[in-house]
Parts: C-alpha cells; structure tokens; sequence
C-alpha cells in the first residue's frame, strides 16, 4: 500500500495546547506525534469532536540560532479523533487536525 499523502511528515514530540474549540475556551494539554506543513496528529487530554474548529499552540524549544523559545499558534479542524489505545498508555485521545493557518510566535528569554 502506498502512501497518499501530500505532504511530508515528520516524527516530533513537542509539547501542544489546546486553547480554543470552535468560540469556546478550551484548555488541554499534551504531545505532538507527527508535523505536516498540513496537519498533525498529537494526543491531548480533552477530547476535540470531529469537525471542530480548534486553535492550538505547539512550542518549540530554544535552539542554537533561537533567541528563545517560540510557538507556533495554529488554526485547523479536527479530521479525526479516538481514547488512546490500551496498548499505547490509554491515556487521552489521539487527534489529527489541520494545520490551516498559522503564526510564530518568539518569546525572548
């Protein structure tokens, strides 16, 4: 089987946080899994429905060239969304957004 996606995904764990679903304020907390310049895939401890708008903030740690730390706010919608697996730690959902529009955010140390 092939993969059909149309764009490339990288496996990264960085920490994420769900600020809004839909116009409701929304504070989950979790890990991102992989990053697409599309979408991502993250396991968070709120659930989000499939369809919601959401807004989330992945953060990126500082790094040789960073000043400091810096987020990257997003918009997207919930494309899928289960309880974490048994097997996995059963802790959570696992959602798969989009990534639709997006801001980065540095903050200086």
């Amino acid at each position: 089987m092939t993969d059909q996606r149309k764009a490339r995904r990288f496996q990264i764990r960085l920490p994420i946080r769900l600020v809004r679903r839909g116009t409701a304020p929304c504070l989950g907390q979790g890990e991102t899994r992989n990053l697409s310049s599309r979408g991502v895939l993250f396991v968070v401890n709120s659930l989000a429905e499939v369809g919601d708008r959401i807004e989330y903030v992945i953060s990126f740690p500082a790094g040789a060239r960073a000043e400091g730390p810096v987020d990257l706010y997003c918009l997207g919608k919930v494309l899928r969304a289960a309880p974490v697996a048994e097997s996995e730690g059963g802790w959570g959902y696992t959602v798969a957004a989009t990534l639709e529009r997006y801001e980065f955010v540095r903050w200086k140390s």
